[in-house]
């Protein structure tokens, strides 16, 4: 029974790897390493400066917007404690 969410290995790849040791990934020179970086981050589609700067906008209105709401729920949470402690 399968309990993991994965699928199980079929039996005739366990059967087929003959319990040797094996490495899937092919091994990389540091050479070879930097220049796939460099060519991968050629491909990178980095946002325009007027990108950068309204999403920068966006997110300090959203910041002040949150943590109004997060200071009144708390406010609010913290006036009932006083109250619920003050009928003990």
């Amino acid at each position: 029974m399968n309990r993991g969410g994965a699928d199980p290995i079929p039996e005739e790849a366990v059967q087929s790897l003959g319990g040797e040791s094996f490495n899937i990934m092919a091994k990389t020179s540091p050479g070879e390493f930097v220049n796939q970086v460099r060519a991968e981050g050629r491909k990178v589609v980095w946002p325009s400066r007027e990108e950068t700067v309204r999403t920068a906008i966006f997110v300090g209105i959203m910041m002040v917007i949150l943590s109004l709401f997060f200071l009144g729920i708390d406010s609010a949470f913290g006036a009932v404690m006083r109250w619920l402690l003050s009928l003990a």
